[in-house]
């Protein structure tokens, strides 16, 4: 009898610790709020709250106002967090109360023709945006096998990329520049060119006046009304200009995923690691190559790995990243790593631009990784014949220049020297000019023919 009683209470005991459990997971217990313990440089430190790296926390200022934070490193029980925000205001022992649910954004159709800040706030004064849907702000990793191949071509407008550098739909291409050399404005007429259904700008670290610029004078209003807009300005903070990054990538899966061809332009990535090097150096993290810590070449490939072609079913990202050659150097560690993990690179001249030559592309230092792969033969030869007489010319330009070189000497600096004055009009084009790839091609043929 005692047996059976035991065994009663036993199972009675059991139900009441499943309703128990039950009614934990149904009521989740408030995050556990800390205080501000320190702030040195751009970064706070808080002691008794529990949050991970990645989530958000609010830090309550003097005045009531809410500064929104992240969570950037940790040690032992302390919370390191980087402001997104003015941290005017702040005090010791200021309350930090975790967010629920952190790490994700609302996203939707009601964002194009929007502009939104690093944090998907409107600025353009049209009213909340409404999005209903909501997606990780870092994303989530396509199997590489299930990526479908890049094999269609792009048309982006501009002459001497459709002919000389074909770009495919899915590529991730480089926009290599000094400063002032015409990245941005290069970008705009590919924004204004090239046949996408969906357009993404994140304009990262850049001057501000070139938000309003870019969509009012290069996007305009019948392009606006399919780009979205995401500006995180060189005066924002740096965790603010990261998350700018990584929320127009986030915008441009969104649109990808169902179904939309879509067209990236992150000016720039270098700010993008700028932005990284200056939370990793304020957290203590050592720096490696010229001042950049390691976490920053780790950063890279994550942002740039989430472009391209999705599984089978859904749409493409082209991205085109434009990568800032500090003093026009080409081996500036963040040019060098980039230019290792993107599909292709163009690179700008200032000696080119400088002559007034626009758009200022070195054909001989650019080059696009599939266009072998996505153009006909025909047209693959035609291309690299036009390299072979632009390169006999440029090695041979200063005997030309000084009268040192004469004719019948090499058939084929003859033939160089003929071809040159048609080969510089091809590789010009006005920035209100758009060439499609059919025409582009036949300008090409045009040049090669010429004479013979």
């Amino acid at each position: 009898m005692s047996d059976v009683l035991q065994l009663k209470r036993a199972a009675t005991w059991s139900a009441g610790l499943r309703r128990a459990r039950c009614a934990v997971a149904q009521t989740e217990p408030p995050p556990l709020e800390g205080s501000l313990t320190r702030m040195v440089g751009l970064t706070l430190e808080a002691a008794g709250c529990q949050a991970a790296v990645g989530d958000y926390c609010d830090v309550i200022a003097g005045d009531g106002s809410r500064i929104e934070s992240e969570v950037v490193g940790f040690a032992g029980d302390r919370l390191y967090l980087m402001p997104a925000g003015d941290a005017h205001g702040l005090g010791p022992n200021a309350r930090v109360i975790p967010r629920r649910h952190a790490g994700t954004v609302h996203v939707g159709e009601q964002l194009l023709g929007r502009i939104v800040d690093g944090s998907a706030q409107p600025l353009d004064g049209l009213g909340p945006l409404g999005c209903t849907d909501t997606v990780r702000l870092t994303g989530r990793p396509i199997n590489p096998l299930a990526r479908q191949p890049i094999s269609a071509p792009l048309d982006v407008g501009v002459r001497s990329i459709n002919s000389l550098l074909t770009i495919g739909r899915g590529q991730r291409i480089g926009l290599f520049a000094g400063s002032g050399v015409g990245k941005s404005m290069l970008l705009g007429m590919m924004a204004r060119y090239t046949s996408a259904q969906v357009i993404v700008v994140g304009l990262i670290g850049e001057r501000g006046r070139e938000v309003k610029e870019f969509v009012e004078r290069i996007l305009g209003p019948q392009d606006r009304t399919r780009a979205v807009v995401v500006a995180a300005p060189a005066d924002a903070p740096p965790l603010t200009r990261l998350r700018g990054a990584w929320l127009a990538t986030a915008i441009a899966e969104y649109f990808r995923d169902r179904g939309a061809n879509v067209l990236l332009l992150m000016d720039s990535l270098t700010r993008f690691a700028q932005a990284q090097r200056e939370i990793s150096l304020a957290i203590g993290e050592a720096p490696a190559t010229k001042g950049y810590p390691p976490s920053v070449f780790a950063r890279l490939p994550q942002l740039v790995e989430r472009a391209g072609n999705g599984a089978e079913g859904s749409g493409s990202i082209t991205a085109f990243y434009t990568v800032l050659a500090e003093g026009d150097d080409q081996n500036d560690p963040i040019a060098d790593a980039a230019r290792a993990i993107l599909d292709g690179h163009i690179v700008l001249s200032r000696r080119i631009a400088e002559s007034g030559h626009y758009p200022a592309i070195d054909i001989e230092a650019s080059v696009s990784r599939v266009m072998t792969e996505i153009v006909p033969p025909a047209h693959v030869a035609s291309a690299r014949q036009f390299r072979q007489i632009l390169s006999t010319y440029q090695q041979h330009r200063d005997l030309v220049a000084i009268g040192a070189y004469q004719r019948g000497s090499d058939p084929r600096v003859d033939q160089a020297i003929s071809r040159w004055p048609r080969m510089q009009q091809f590789l010009q084009q006005d920035v209100h000019e758009r060439v499609d790839l059919g025409a582009s091609l036949g300008a090409l043929e045009s040049v090669l023919t010429e004479g013979n």
